[in-house]
């Protein structure tokens, strides 16, 4: 009875077991059914679906590939060796205590062996569907290399293929050699008793033939690595690319090593006829022997006894190869070089020739005034601002003006009540343009604002004309949202904008495509599932009409839409044809150009704006700026445009994705005005041109005129980042008229830390769309002592007005930040400009532009206004009108004293003498700006307290002067 009993329930508890294991596969499948899915949704309304398509099969394709080909040569080998094992073999008490614990087992190893084994190769080989793709659409690029005479395109695209190929090829065949071997010891074909080792007939020619292999394919790879020391750095001076050791040295010798390798993998097969193991041994042995003595010692002769001793001159030409190949990489030979004889003396009208550039210097400071922005037009705490403002150029009034901007984004972190039903269908959206002038400021030091409040209205909007405000996809959108399903169910905008009563604010309603519509009951529970949100699922605020938005940041979106480009880290906001958009650049690089040198492209871009990676692992040797992407604000869509038509690479991946990219000509007349050069391949040149600046190989091996972008003088000295490149609208020496320029200096790179901070370079890129978008135009010193930023901050930092000055505004409860550094070639030389300003410590303060710092050669001035200072430091006239000349920066009028009483009057005094009429004005004065003073403090306004301060005391001083 008891076995009849537990029969049925060893059963039923494996049936249980069984069951669970199932419902278990399919609850996973499902879950990855609904991520799968979700994708395929997204990409379906992005319009973007054979992107995705492309990406799955390409990577299905090659893990297939990857998966046989390592499981057939694998599996084929232990059937190999196990089929012809020795039936009879001798076999010692240990190999078959192995044999018996094998052997229930055996089936099941010698497939599973081979698939764990393609497993791992195919998820190795899956990652490799950009190279594989770039190959079968490669692009020739029309140029060839300095050393072999082929086509660029040859080392982009088929080096890197046919060495993947070898490398898997080798694993492969050595896993397999492995696996035969273990697989004959085991079953006794191949027997080691003592000193003695015996082979079976069919394990030898199983071994000698995979042998062969093995060595035929190292010396394929010996015979391509000759192709790759043009891409590696050299054994000698070069920092990329075959030197004269490598030429006549190393490439040969390579070329030799795979003839040896083939000679060895004859005598493998040999082996295989003969049965004799001593010729393949030797052969082995003396590749190993070859590789050591051709491949490493003879290179290091001809290095250090041949081309050490003479290295400027017999280097030469490959150095000549190399500063060629870099610049052509790196977009730079076209570079127009200019030879800047700058003035040091700040002569009156000096600035008359450079009228238009001074009007338009930017006093505001996009790192400084984020909180000015969140203080004056924030209005919510659900509304935010990101910590460094943007800066383009807008048509205002017929001129161009320079702006900084943002968008009023949604805090998805900064409203008060945070449940499900606010965060994902109340809040969804942020509001607006903030925009302020570049070169103007209101009368207390605010950004003069042409673009703000809520609803949005400004110059900006006069302008271009209405726009649609709202922001559902920005670089601070919400994980996802839920829009549509219900009338006026999301905050559109705080209707009496900066009040505190709620009660009135505007709802709106989504009208776009900017998701996945959740228009049924299986859709919402595969988005439930993919955000783990049973909310989805079950609230009645999603309806049939509901939209679901997420990967909403701009730079996600572009990345999904053309996975094989590089962003530039910077995108910014326009306003476009009546919408806004996001503006992301692109680049297409590679690490294989010949001869060029490598970067690491995110250490090269990282400044005060942009943070410096731990660990850069992104070289590149080459760079496009190849497409211009927008992003759509308000649904999402996403917009490529093929900006650089004549790049091979961006041609291949039009080849591989021919639907995704738009041409140049579709691009509208609003956004090329809104287009500008890239800062982060501006950045990359510029870290380029310091050292290859220089063409002549000589001057460039002694690395006498080596130069580096100088620390941004306003950094902290215990962590000083590198001075970020600046947008301006300025006239160029060497060009006809102003245009929207990016620059940044040079000065000398020193080994020490005493670096000497004088200018030797100052590069510009033209950012206007047309002939000269793009013409890098690089202004040298050669002989003159132009100080440099940091010289010219130290200027400022000593002088003793300026420090006085300074410490007057630093009094109480306030602190003076200093602004960016500006650097123009104006009047002949160079003019240095930095705004000041003055920030109360309380919790709501934000920073106020004050005074202006300007610096021509030696002379610097200190004034209120930038054309003031202008004016001081060129001899009372500057010749130009700096663009702020309107400000007034008269403190407030205070409310005069009330009258005493006139019924009590007070006793009448023996006159004294009066005071005379220059003491009378200076006991005024001294009055007057004690009132100031008093009125300054009862409106908490520090700043104006201080300048009171300063003011009295330099009546007392007079009166007491005049006293005497």
């Amino acid at each position: 009875m008891s076995t009849t009993t537990s029969q049925p329930t060893n059963r039923s508890r494996s049936a249980l077991i069984i069951t669970a294991i199932v419902v278990g596969v399919l609850v996973a499948l499902f879950f990855v059914f609904a991520n799968v899915y979700t994708d395929i949704l997204w990409f379906d309304q992005l319009g973007y679906l054979p992107v995705l398509a492309t990406q799955w099969i390409a990577t299905g394709v090659m893990f297939l590939v990857g998966f046989v080909g390592m499981f057939l040569p694998v599996w084929a080998s232990l059937q190999i060796a196990y089929r012809s094992r020795p039936v009879y073999a001798k076999l010692n008490s240990q190999l078959d205590r192995y044999q018996e614990a094998i052997e229930p087992l055996r089936r099941a190893a010698m497939i599973g062996i081979p698939a764990v084994l393609g497993l791992f190769a195919g998820v190795t080989t899956s990652a490799q569907w950009t190279q594989v793709l770039q190959f079968f659409n490669r692009t020739p690029f029309g140029t060839t290399d300095a050393q072999f005479g082929f086509d660029i395109g040859f080392f982009v695209y088929e080096l890197p293929f046919y060495r993947g190929i070898i490398a898997f090829a080798s694993a492969a065949v050595l896993l397999s050699l492995l696996a035969a071997l273990a697989t004959s010891y085991l079953y006794g074909a191949l027997r080691v008793n003592g000193r003695e080792i015996r082979i079976s007939r069919t394990a030898r020619i199983q071994l000698a033939i995979t042998g062969a292999v093995y060595i035929a394919l190292q010396g394929v790879s010996i015979w391509f690595d000759q192709y790759a020391a043009v891409i590696a750095p050299s054994e000698g001076f070069l920092p990329a690319g075959a030197g004269f050791a490598e030429v006549n040295a190393t490439i040969p010798s390579r070329a030799i090593l795979a003839g040896i390798a083939a000679l060895v993998a004859v005598l493998f097969i040999i082996t295989a006829i003969v049965g004799r193991w001593r010729l393949p041994i030797v052969g082995t042995a003396l590749l190993l022997v070859s590789g050591l003595l051709i491949g490493s010692v003879y290179p290091w002769i001809v290095q250090r006894f041949q081309v050490d001793p003479s290295a400027r001159t017999i280097e030469a030409p490959f150095i000549e190869r190399n500063i060629d190949a870099t610049r052509a990489a790196y977009g730079v030979d076209e570079l127009v070089e200019i030879s800047y004889d700058a003035k040091t003396d700040a002569t009156e009208g000096a600035l008359r020739e450079d009228a238009e550039t001074t009007a338009n210097i930017r006093l505001i400071d996009p790192a400084l005034v984020t909180e000015a922005f969140a203080q004056l037009e924030q209005f919510r705490q659900y509304y935010q601002f990101p910590e460094f403002l943007d800066v383009d150029r807008y048509e205002i009034g017929g001129q161009t003006q320079d702006t900084v901007l943002s968008l009023r984004e949604l805090n998805p972190d900064g409203q008060t009540s945070q449940n499900w039903y606010n965060n994902t269908i109340v809040f969804t959206h942020g509001y607006g343009v903030v925009a302020a002038y570049g070169n103007q400021r209101a009368d207390d030091g605010q950004p003069l604002f042409l673009e703000s409040g809520i609803p949005v209205d400004g110059a900006l909007t006069e302008a271009l004309g209405e726009y649609e405000p709202r922001v559902y996809f920005g670089e601070f959108s919400p994980l996802y949202s839920i829009v549509g399903g219900g009338e006026n169910l999301e905050l559109d905008f705080p209707s009496d904008g900066a009040g505190e009563d709620a009660a009135g604010n505007a709802t709106y309603t989504f009208e776009g495509e900017g998701g996945p519509a959740l228009d049924n009951v299986f859709k919402r529970l595969l988005y439930a599932i993919k955000f783990q949100s049973e909310q989805i699922f079950l609230s009645e605020a999603v309806t049939d009409d509901s939209q679901i938005l997420y990967d909403r940041n701009p730079l996600d979106r572009v990345q999904k839409a053309a996975p094989y480009l590089r962003l530039d880290s910077d995108p910014y906001p326009a306003v476009v044809d009546g919408e806004i958009v996001w503006i992301v650049d692109g680049y297409t690089t590679t690490s294989s150009y010949p001869y060029s040198t490598s970067v690491p492209l995110s250490a090269a871009v990282a400044d005060t704006y942009t943070p410096s990676p731990q660990f850069p692992v992104d070289d590149i040797n080459y760079i496009r700026n190849s497409v211009k992407a927008t992003v759509n604000a308000y649904d999402g869509e996403v917009t490529l445009y093929a900006w650089d038509e004549e790049d091979p690479i961006l041609k291949t991946w039009q080849k591989v994705f021919p639907t995704t990219l738009r041409s140049v000509d579709d691009m509208s007349q609003q956004l090329l005005d809104h287009v500008r050069y890239p800062s982060d391949l501006f950045k990359v040149q510029r870290n380029i041109l310091g050292a290859y600046h220089v063409t002549d190989p000589g001057s460039f091996f002694s690395t006498d005129d080596e130069w580096v972008t100088p620390n941004d003088p306003i950094s902290s000295a215990a962590a000083p980042t590198t001075q970020p490149p600046y947008y301006l609208t300025m006239q160029v020496p060497g060009e006809d008229e102003p245009g929207f320029t990016l620059y940044s200096t040079f000065i000398p790179r020193t080994a020490s830390d005493n670096e000497r901070n004088v200018l030797t370079g100052y590069l510009a890129a033209n950012s206007d769309p047309g002939d000269d978008y793009g013409k890098l135009t690089l202004l040298t010193l050669p002989s003159q002592t132009i100080p440099g930023p940091g010289q010219v901050q130290n200027q400022f930092n000593s002088d003793t007005e300026v420090a006085n000055q300074l410490a007057l505004l630093q009094r109480g409860e306030t602190e003076v930040l200093r602004g960016n550094l500006l650097t123009l070639p104006v009047g002949g030389g160079f003019l240095y400009v930095q705004p000041v300003y003055v920030q109360s410590t309380g919790e709501t303060s934000y920073p106020l532009l004050r005074k202006v710092l300007v610096s021509f050669g030696d002379s610097i001035a200190f004034e209120d206004t930038l054309d003031q200072a202008l004016d001081a430091l060129f001899g009372g006239d500057s010749g130009a009108d700096a663009g702020d000349g309107d400000v007034d920066p008269a403190l407030p009028e205070v409310e005069p004293e009330a009258p005493t009483d006139p019924e009590a009057p007070e006793e009448p005094t023996e006159p004294s003498t009066p005071p005379t009429g220059d003491l009378q004005a200076a006991l005024e004065d001294a009055r007057q700006a004690l009132q100031d003073r008093q009125a300054a403090y009862a409106a908490n306004d520090l700043v104006a307290a201080a300048e009171a301060d300063e003011r009295l005391q330099d009546a007392i001083e007079r009166a007491i002067a005049l006293s005497d």
